[in-house]
């Protein structure tokens, strides 16, 4: 039977994902990008920033299982490996923000070929997945597997973001990956 706590962060998650993929349905994209940092276009701004989210959750990923005692062989997690699991969290959701802004604000949400579709289905997950797992953090009675497949699913869909978009774009652009 589900706990009340646990379905109302599954519905509190869902509720996330279901808004940010409407409003970037309904949205009309500017088609331009309101800034980008310095980079050459909005397309490397969004790759190179998801790129060094994508690194960041391998640290969460690394510092999560060597918290919970899953790190083969690593002993003992001391004790940097919580704040640096935290940092690396804010870090990398900070580095996504304005990624998810110009995909929302300047593309929208399309549906124009596989790729684009799994990548904004990928990112409204990420968000609802992010949401959910930050209102788990805090609200007792979640199920004991509950925040171990909110974190697997921010990693996996954010690394399903980074394929279909920022894999895509170096493979595309002529950046070397080797």
């Amino acid at each position: 039977m589900a706990r009340p706590a646990g379905l109302l962060v599954l519905l509190l998650g869902a509720a996330v994902a279901a808004a940010t993929g409407a409003y970037a349905g309904l949205h009309e994209p500017a088609g331009r990008p309101l800034t980008t940092f310095g980079f050459s276009g909005v397309l490397q701004m969004k790759a190179w920033l998801t790129s060094g989210a994508a690194v960041l959750l391998l640290v969460q990923l690394t510092t999560a299982l060597w918290m919970w005692g899953r790190l083969p062989g690593a002993g003992r997690a001391p004790a940097w490996a919580s704040p640096l699991h935290r940092w690396s969290g804010t870090v990398a959701f900070v580095l996504t923000l304005p990624v998810a802004f110009h995909c929302i604000w300047s593309l929208g949400f399309t549906t124009d070929s596989t790729r684009v579709l799994v990548h904004g289905l990928a990112g409204c997950l990420f968000y609802g997945a992010y949401a959910a797992k930050m209102l788990g953090l805090r609200v007792r009675g979640l199920p004991g597997w509950g925040l171990p497949v909110l974190g697997g699913t921010v990693l996996s869909s954010l690394v399903l973001i980074w394929l279909t978009s920022a894999l895509w774009f170096f493979t595309r652009s002529g950046v070397p990956l080797t």
